[in-house]
């Protein structure tokens, strides 16, 4: 991260991964609204795993290009072995990417040596994933890089929107029947995804450099800074005008999605008629609905 590419790339990852969920969320509360059950990872019609893959693959490309592709020597340590003050950064931003590494390979050997009971095992799951948005909120929280001036405030914004996915990741294990608790789930992950995009392209793009402030090099990176406290205040106010109308674009978006998909589930009766026998039972199991959602794919 620190650098455009840097944050457009996983942006979009967390973007997909939440859309992904979003529509796979209503597609499953359309053919089961009363034996629903949250999922946290959905599998594909030809690759079960591919959702999981992606997130492995993405997250070790993260942490090479944050640890060995990145910094000038290609190897993030000092002389001594130590860890420069200057790197540290790296290996927070790798720590946030291995959690999701675990998350993702954990929820694979789950999936393949089947736990007693598929509840728990979906419970164990939403806590792994749990942990990997609480480290991710602790760790920009506590970030060793200057988060004090433009780009501070937006990351400071980014962090509600973390802690909305580390909430509702929580309370999927006491409440694995919501659907609105995954329906905003899933939202707080795709604009998570839509925020991370924008702080690239506005804090690393010269033409969108807020008026009166500037890009500079400190510490071998590029920050922006600005020229007064005012125009620092009015960058700020900005940012969250701009947080402001992108979660207005993005509530929108994401309501007009699920009435369409709503009404074009209802309107395909053969979707429901492979589910009619299970309409009267109080709880499904999990392995049954992800089977049924990949053969209704």
């Amino acid at each position: 991260m620190g650098t455009l590419i840097g944050h457009v790339a996983p942006g979009f990852g967390f973007f997909v991964i939440g859309i992904w969920h979003l529509l796979n969320h209503i597609k499953l509360h359309c053919l089961h609204p009363k034996s629903y059950t949250s999922l946290l990872w959905f599998p594909s019609p030809r690759i079960r795993y591919l959702e999981l893959f992606v997130i492995m693959f993405s997250t070790i490309v993260s942490i090479l290009m944050e640890l060995f592709i990145g910094p000038s020597k290609h190897q993030p340590l000092d002389i001594d072995g130590t860890i420069p003050s200057y790197h540290l950064h790296n290996f927070e931003h790798a720590t946030i990417s291995l959690n999701f590494f675990v998350y993702a390979i954990v929820s694979i050997i789950f999936d393949k040596i089947m736990v007693p009971s598929t509840l728990v095992q979906n419970g164990l799951t939403l806590l792994l994933a749990s942990l990997a948005f609480g480290q991710e909120l602790l760790l920009f929280h506590l970030h060793s890089t200057d988060h004090k001036g433009v780009e501070g405030q937006y990351h400071w914004l980014l962090q509600i929107v973390i802690f909305s996915s580390f909430t509702t990741t929580l309370l999927g294990i006491p409440f694995p029947k919501s659907f609105l608790n995954s329906f905003v789930r899933s939202y707080t992950i795709m604009f998570q995804g839509i925020w991370f995009m924008v702080m690239g392209i506005m804090l690393w793009t010269p033409h969108f450099v807020p008026k009166d402030c500037f890009l500079t090099w400190e510490e071998g990176r590029q920050v922006v800074r600005c020229h007064n406290k005012e125009a620092l205040e009015r960058a700020k106010a900005l940012a969250n005008i701009q947080f402001s109308w992108y979660l207005v674009g993005t509530t929108v978006f994401t309501l007009s999605l699920y009435l369409v998909l709503v009404k074009f589930f209802k309107e395909n009766v053969e979707y429901f008629s492979l589910i009619t026998k299970f309409e009267d039972e109080d709880l499904e199991d999990v392995e049954v609905q992800k089977k049924r959602l990949v053969t209704n794919g």
